[in-house]
């Protein structure tokens, strides 16, 4: 199934590809381009960002299959906690570990010269992202990132906040408001300069 318009949430992803009825490929589909663009952002060099991606992925793949591990309640912050660290372990030994894609046999990633382009643009979405994250509360931040960044319906939305397919519009709402209205404010206040 590899295609980001699969219905299922990502717990039920990762419950599938655990079950070995695959998922994973959904998984990554959804979320390789952020977690790319997390670690570009980090690291400034793209073919480092993409080992770093790669590595991110390989070892969640690998902690998917140890079923003494229990599942996340939340899927991306524990892909991102997985991505954190290791970018961490890189900056520690100075090289991007490559044990878990070698105990997979994946094959590095490759960056082509449009890919990089796309990554700059990642990043500078990434800036955004970081910024709304700061603006809005987290309840209204994840459902509009959600809603209008991964372009989820609300019902997907709604099961992964757990919460009524209503309240998860009306964090949408909410948040364009606030945004709206904090776009507006910077417009009216005289710019310095």
């Amino acid at each position: 199934m590899g295609s980001t318009l699969d219905s299922r949430s990502d717990v039920e992803l990762l419950e599938s590809s655990r079950n070995g009825s695959g998922g994973f490929d959904v998984f990554y589909t959804r979320h390789c381009r952020a977690v790319l663009a997390f670690h570009a952002r980090q690291v400034r060099e793209p073919e480092l960002a993409a080992d770093l991606t790669a590595e991110t992925f390989a070892s969640a793949l690998l902690a998917l299959r140890d079923r003494k591990r229990r599942l996340p309640d939340s899927p991306v912050a524990w892909l991102f906690t997985i991505a954190q660290r290791k970018l961490l372990d890189s900056y520690r030994h100075g090289q991007v570990e490559d044990r878990a894609r070698r105990k997979l046999a994946f094959e590095p990633m490759q960056v082509s010269d449009d890919g990089i382009a796309r990554l700059e643009q990642e990043i500078a979405a990434t800036d955004l992202l970081a910024h709304l994250a700061t603006a809005l509360p987290a309840d209204q931040f994840e459902a509009l990132r959600a809603r209008v960044i991964d372009e989820l319906p609300y019902r997907e939305i709604a099961q992964d906040l757990r919460c009524s397919e209503s309240l998860a519009r009306m964090r949408v709402s909410r948040a364009l408001r606030s945004l709206r209205s904090t776009t507006l404010q910077a417009q009216r206040e005289p710019h310095d300069g």
